[in-house]
């Protein structure tokens, strides 16, 4: 349960050579200002003294993680969740389309890294194989601080997260005792952006009473065009342009973009004492108009023919207790209780000459429920340190597919015997798990855990479309291990080993879909892929440098993915799917054999004198293997949009009045490793992916609590670049503005 906010101190140490200052929770990411004493000497002086952003640390510190802070969230103006995530280590964000995203963890994605909201699962049972929207319906206005842990992380959070886990934290009400029982806190924000003619604002209140009960909520919207780019891609083996996307007469802006957008949320938060805290919360994101860049228009079809995903819908409702100060067996507990819904509603127009659409509408209801609980530190003082970390889960998914023809002509709609899922189908994920740690002499740290995961995989077939039935069970047990050895003070070395596991969800199972590569059909006779993760690597804190490097190597076994099957095997139609009008036709399959993603990755971090700070990120990823069509050579191909080379750097400065500036370059090299699915694949060049370096340039000035403005000129250089295997290019040279008031 967390502490009363006046009771809490800062996260980390200041990352500044001078004395420890408590901060409030209530701002947790706020410019640290100086003391009163230095504030005393810099008049005398003449000179002012910054303080640098508290270090905030991850939850998963003993693991290769890293935090984007609510202050880095406002200053480079990411469009979305996954956009917020472009300068973390180890991340790759691949875009399908302008309203999606979908964060590569160590060159996986989608169904095989995980989501968390609050410790909520936020991944179900149609997230498909490879990329996927879903991270983007987080909506990052609420988000307090987002943890990227890459690396498998199965054994606490289970089914899909052998590549990482994306946890999202939300803004809690501030709930700060004042003069008054009554504390209100209003706050209004406009955005806005030259790229794609965005234009949104957020209204919200936090409210509070007594140190005792509070509000945190609000209401946006925001409404975006067509995306301009610095113009075409081409494709390093020919020269020639890519042809998704497709361009409008003017060369720069993208068809198939844009998209409208409405979000809510309300948490309300009542701190009955010291020990014990309620929350019940309540999010909902909808966005609507959204066309999907790659088929809006395919790029070797009509031009008057448009996949667009109509509504795209989640709402998150939950209750959560926590508690703090329980007996030695429980000193720690959080017990949460959720329902969700996932609605997508699509609509494919076949083009001006055709007389009729086909419009699909998928629905995923969830109820789950999670219990985790903490120990009491066992052992003598400061040489044998044991607590134990230990809980269940379980969610349930219940899925309602349609899908129908619409005939224009003659307004008669005429009902598809299956959507892109059997309808009805039920799917179980659930588990119980623990995590042990020792310490031992405050210079070593051990770590092991294991989870027991239980998942159960239920449809009805369906004769027309001969769509088998679905009736699996599926069970595992997986472990984790890991080591911290402090070589100094300030460094420590990690080593960590992790077996993951996913079992085929009811995409991989039931989905009939068009993807990036052709279509794609499903196997009723999968089996669950088994990972193996190892990493080692060095962590540095000092009071200036921070410092982190790891290298990894995933061994996944059973790896599903696409194989190509005969055109001529089609299932009778099914929604949008087209299987027997493709270029290219997949069925998903078990690889034979052993895939193999290796790489480092790392980040440093140098606070300088005057206010002024410096970050680097640096990522590589390689993977292969088996080729999906057994005795063919090569015996072994790349895999599937594993990112290239790729880093960041930024450079910035601030002052203690609130003036802030910074530069930031974002690189990656060509890849020109590609899987069998890659090589028909529209979105990818052929030869691969051209490399890229863009420049961004950053400035704001914040009056807390009543003012910030912040603004980025983004793509100095108006480069054309895009993200390897997105359909969508970068943004164009654009001027994005952010103004929050408030008191």
């Amino acid at each position: 349960m967390t502490p009363r906010p006046r009771r809490l101190t800062a996260l980390a140490l200041v990352v500044w050579l001078g004395p420890v200052l408590e901060a409030s929770s209530a701002e947790p990411v706020a410019m640290l200002r100086p003391s009163p004493a230095a504030a005393a000497r810099a008049r005398k002086t003449g000179r002012t003294t910054v303080r640098h952003e508290a270090r905030v640390k991850p939850v998963n510190d003993d693991r290769a993680a890293s935090v984007v802070t609510r202050r880095d969230l406002e200053e480079r103006l990411p469009r979305s969740a996954p956009d917020a995530l472009r300068f973390e280590p180890g991340v790759y964000v691949q875009q399908t389309a302008h309203g999606q995203g979908s964060p590569y963890v160590r060159g996986l994605t989608g169904q095989q890294t995980i989501m968390m909201f609050d410790g909520i699962r936020l991944n179900n049972s149609t997230f498909r194989q490879g990329p996927n929207q879903y991270f983007f319906t987080v909506d990052s206005r609420t988000v307090q601080k987002l943890e990227v842990l890459r690396g498998s992380a199965s054994t606490r959070y289970g089914s899909d997260a052998m590549g990482g886990a994306l946890l999202a934290t939300p803004i809690d009400p501030s709930m700060q005792l004042g003069r008054r029982n009554w504390q209100a806190h209003p706050r209004g924000m406009f955005r806005s952006g030259t790229a794609d003619g965005e234009l949104g604002g957020r209204a919200q209140l936090d409210l509070g009473y007594k140190d005792k009960l509070g509000f945190f909520g609000g209401i946006g919207y925001r409404d975006v065009s067509l995306l301009r780019t610095g113009g075409p891609i081409y494709s390093p083996a020919t020269g020639r342009p890519v042809k998704v996307p497709l361009f409008a007469a003017d060369g720069v802006t993208q068809r198939g973009t844009g998209f409208k957008e409405l979000t809510a949320d309300a948490r309300l938060v009542w701190q009955a004492n010291d020990r014990l805290r309620l929350t019940v919360a309540y999010y909902d994101y909808r966005q609507f108009d959204a066309p999907r860049t790659d088929r809006c228009p395919p790029a070797t079809a009509p031009q008057s023919e448009c996949l667009t995903y109509d509504e795209q819908y989640r709402t998150l409702v939950y209750s959560a207790l926590d508690l703090q100060g329980g007996p030695a067996f429980a000193e720690t507990l959080r017990f949460t209780v959720n329902y969700q819904n996932q609605h997508e509603r699509r609509r494919f127009d076949r083009g001006a000459e055709s007389t009729y659409r086909i419009i699909g509408r998928d629905d995923v209801y969830t109820a789950g429920t999670g219990l985790a609980l903490r120990t009491r530190e066992w052992g003598p003082q400061k040489k044998l340190r044991f607590a134990l970390s230990y809980g269940l889960d379980a969610y349930f998914d219940t899925i309602a597919s349609k899908a129908w023809n619409v005939y224009t002509d003659v307004n008669i709609t005429s009902a598809l015997s299956r959507g892109q899922y059997l309808d009805n189908g039920r799917y179980l994920t659930s588990g119980v798990w623990a995590n042990g740690h020792l310490k031992i002499h405050e210079r070593l740290e051990l770590r092991a855990g294991g989870r027991a995961a239980f998942v159960y995989a239920n449809a009805p077939g369906d004769t027309a479309s001969k769509s088998a039935a679905i009736d699996r069970r599926f069970g595992a047990a997986v472990g984790s291990g890991g080591a911290a050895l402090k070589l100094s003070k300030s460094v420590r070395w990690l080593v960590n080993v992790d077996q993951g596991f996913r079992a085929p969800n009811m995409d991989d199972l039931t989905s009939r879909q068009q993807t990036g590569a052709g279509y794609q059909g499903e196997n009723a006779s999968l089996r669950p892929e088994r990972s193996l993760s190892l990493e080692t690597g060095i962590k540095v804190e000092l009071p200036r440098i921070e410092f982190a490097l790891f290298g990894f190597q995933t061994t996944i076994r059973d790896l599903i993915a696409r194989a190509p099957f005969d055109a001529s095997e089609c299932p009778p139609g099914a929604g949008d799917t087209g299987c027997a009008g493709s270029r290219n036709v997949f069925r998903l399959a078990n690889l034979e054999g052993r895939a193999v993603l290796r790489g480092l990755d790392g980040a440093l971090r140098l606070l300088l004198p005057h206010g002024f700070a410096t970050r680097f990120t640096l990522a590589y990823a390689w993977g292969d293997g088996p080729n999906p069509l057994p005795g063919v050579t090569p015996a072994r191909l790349p895999l599937s949009r594993v990112p290239p080379l790729n880093g960041t750097v930024e450079l910035s400065w601030r002052h203690a009045a609130g003036f802030y500036t910074a530069a930031a370059l974002r690189w990656a090299r060509l890849q020109s490793r590609l899987a069998l699915s890659d090589l028909d694949d529209q979105r990818i060049p052929t030869g691969g992916t051209p490399g890229f370096a863009v420049v961004d340039l950053r400035a704001g000035y914040r009056w807390q609590p009543h003012l910030m403005v912040a603004a980025v000129l983004e793509n100095l250089a108006n480069a054309a670049y895009r993200y390897h295997g997105s359909s969508v290019n970068g943004p164009g040279r654009s001027f994005n503005l952010l103004v929050e008031f408030g008191f």
